[in-house]
């Protein structure tokens, strides 16, 4: 299911999304039950920065996480091993969850897009506050879910109040929910 793949209006998608950013729950949380593993862009091991907060949130919900930072001195958050790049990741992954400024989103989109079929990558996932119409008319090009100014923290709290997700995300596994806040600021 991708974001207004069957929506038919005048003018570029791009401009569309930018105008009009709206994600029904069903696709949101048909997202988030198909992923099991997502590479995390810009993830941070500092523990006060909101990428390390939502990694955390992340992992305790079952999902397997890859942090990606192009600092080549950090070599572990959180547990996992940190790649300087998308391309370094050995594994599949289904989603990008991208922790970056709009300038880089373009460049973040297209290595996604070259990696999407051999990674099995579905979705590219924008953080909070960051829009690019161009990027996210190439990835809707490329046949890819983009959900943008976004947090996936957020929407899985979200849709488990509002019954579109159960307490167990993937398939029924029971996460704990340690972490009930999650300040974002």
């Amino acid at each position: 299911m991708h974001f207004l793949k069957n929506v038919k209006l005048p003018g570029r998608i791009g401009d569309l999304i930018m105008s009009a950013l709206h994600y029904t729950d069903n696709c949101i949380a048909g997202i988030l039950r198909r992923t099991k593993t997502i590479a995390m862009v810009g993830a941070s091991p500092k523990p006060y920065r909101a990428s390390h907060r939502v990694m955390k949130f992340l992992q305790e919900y079952g999902y397997q996480l890859i942090p990606v930072n192009t600092q080549t001195n950090i070599r572990c958050i959180r547990g996992e091993k940190v790649f300087a790049s998308l391309e370094l990741i050995p594994e599949n992954f289904q989603m990008v969850n991208m922790f970056c400024n709009v300038d880089h989103a373009l460049q973040i989109f297209k290595e996604t897009i070259t990696l999407s079929k051999h990674k099995k990558i579905e979705t590219i996932w924008i953080q909070l506050n960051i829009q690019s119409g161009p990027a996210a008319h190439i990835a809707e090009k490329a046949d890819l879910n983009i959900i943008m100014d976004r947090c996936p923290a957020i929407e899985i709290r979200r849709l488990i109040k509002t019954g579109h997700l159960g307490s167990g995300v993937d398939g029924g596994q029971q996460f704990s929910h340690k972490d009930e806040h999650i300040y974002l600021t």
